[in-house]
Parts: C-alpha cells; structure tokens; sequence
C-alpha cells in the first residue's frame, strides 16, 4: 500500500500554495461553519499567511480574504 496517495488537509499546505477542496471533515454546526465561509468541495484556496505560531492562516478564497484556525484547517481535505 506504499502507492495509496497521502491524504493532505489545509493546514499542511504552505504558504503561496493553491490547492482544491477535495473534502470537508467534521460534523453538524462544525461543517456547517466551514461551508458558510465558502470553503465548499471543489472550491481553489490561496494560503496568503500563517501566523507565527501557525494559528490562524490566512486564505483567499472566492476572491475575499479569509482567516480561520488550525483546527478548522485540519478539517479541509485538499489535492
């Protein structure tokens, strides 16, 4: 099973990458959250920033700026 491809999420992406949401991880008001922020299957994400201490990152999403944690960020499967 060396092959089986890697499953990467949001938070492991580096900065100046774009990437595609291929999955939203999580529950009810969680994901609800997460969907309401744009951040849909099939939506392309820009990590602008990430803070220091690696909490919050800063995305462009949709084409507006957006800020969200590393726990929500671990939430969002991306290829």
């Amino acid at each position: 099973m060396e092959n089986m491809e890697q499953k990467k999420t949001l938070h492991e992406v580096k900065v100046g990458e774009t990437v595609t949401v291929t999955k939203l991880l999580g529950e009810g008001p969680v994901k609800r959250r997460i969907m309401d922020m744009g951040i849909t299957k099939g939506t392309s994400v820009y990590v602008r920033k990430v803070a220091p201490l690696g909490d919050p990152m800063e995305l462009s999403v949709r084409g507006y700026e957006l800020s969200i944690r590393k726990a929500d960020a671990k939430l969002i499967e991306v290829a």
